[in-house]
């Protein structure tokens, strides 16, 4: 039986003109410092411990004076921690 010819592929090369800058190239972007990730856990933790605290308590603690306001701290301090983890690398 013949055998069939190897084709040899080509070398592919991106076009000069649409290369991305090195200024742009995730290689060049520093990673994250060490505290964010520890902050982001820390707010998550402290507003689920914030809300928890807020249902067990019956709306008594922590502030008994800002009444559905404690929830706004808890969601907000899991908001800012979503924040802070939206730019870690």
């Amino acid at each position: 039986m013949p055998k069939s010819q190897v084709r040899k592929k080509k070398v592919y090369t991106p076009p000069t003109d649409v290369r991305p800058t090195t200024a742009s190239s995730s290689s060049s972007r520093k990673p994250s410092p060490v505290w964010l990730p520890i902050t982001a856990v820390a707010l998550i933790v402290v507003g689920i411990g914030w809300l928890v605290l807020y249902y067990l308590s019956e709306q008594e603690y922590p502030v008994m004076a800002w009444g559905y306001w404690n929830l706004a701290v808890g969601f907000g301090a899991m908001v800012a921690s979503l924040a802070l983890l939206s730019r870690w690398r």
